[in-house]
């Protein structure tokens, strides 16, 4: 297994949520691209690679997808994990 070899960068906050969802799932980033292919996102894998790593924005149609792809709440990849609880 690859290990990260550089720093997370601070341009996005759902990089590594993405990283964690993925590996969840047992999937390779090549096994992640041909399913947001299929849904309709085009990235490569250099792109994929760059989103996880942080040093990439993410649009937000492509936040709606990702979401779908590893089965995870839009919430879930934009609070790092935790619980979304709005202000009441």
């Amino acid at each position: 297994m690859n290990y990260r070899k550089l720093k997370l960068g601070t341009k996005n906050i759902i990089g590594r949520q993405v990283t964690i969802a993925r590996k969840e799932k047992d999937m390779l980033q090549k096994d992640l691209l041909a399913k947001l292919q299929v849904e309709g996102l085009n990235i490569s894998l250099s792109a994929l690679s760059l989103l996880e790593g942080q040093k990439r924005p993410v649009c937000d149609y492509e936040l709606f997808i990702l979401a779908k792809v590893l089965d995870k709440d839009v919430n879930w990849l934009l609070n790092n994990g935790k619980e979304f609880k709005p202000n009441k």
